[in-house]
This record gives C-alpha cells, sequence and structure tokens, in this order.
C-alpha cells in the first residue's frame, strides 16, 4: 500500500515539473499584444451581443402574435 501512495506522489511530483518546464517554452505576449488582444475580444463579444439583442427582438415580434 506504501508503494503505491509513493508511486502517485512521484506521479504527481513529475507532472507539476514537467508542467513548470512547459510553461517555460510559452511565448507570452507582451502587454502591447495583451491590450489590442483584449480589445479585439470585447468589440466581438459587444458586437454578438447586439447582434443576438436585435434577433431576439425580431423575431419575439414576429412569434408572439403567431404564439397568441
Amino acid at each position: 500500500m506504501a508503494k503505491k501512495n509513493g508511486g502517485i506522489i512521484s506521479k504527481v511530483t513529475r507532472f507539476f515539473k514537467q508542467v513548470k518546464n512547459e510553461m517555460k517554452k510559452t511565448n507570452w505576449p507582451n502587454r502591447e499584444e495583451l491590450k489590442s488582444n483584449t480589445v479585439i475580444v470585447l468589440i466581438t463579444c459587444i458586437a454578438l451581443i447586439a447582434f443576438l439583442g436585435i434577433i431576439d427582438v425580431i423575431l419575439s415580434g414576429i412569434l408572439t402574435p403567431l404564439l397568441t
């Protein structure tokens, strides 16, 4: 039983070491890239919200009279 737990602990330790090594290899964005990408994501979300809101209003206007 102790062998099994030791095996699990060593596997978990090895896993986190591998994660640490992979994180070092990651190419992280600089501040300007991060700002630019954040703005793009926010604009896309706002546009999608507006589009879905308009579609919702149009479909509600069409379907409400038909269903009542």
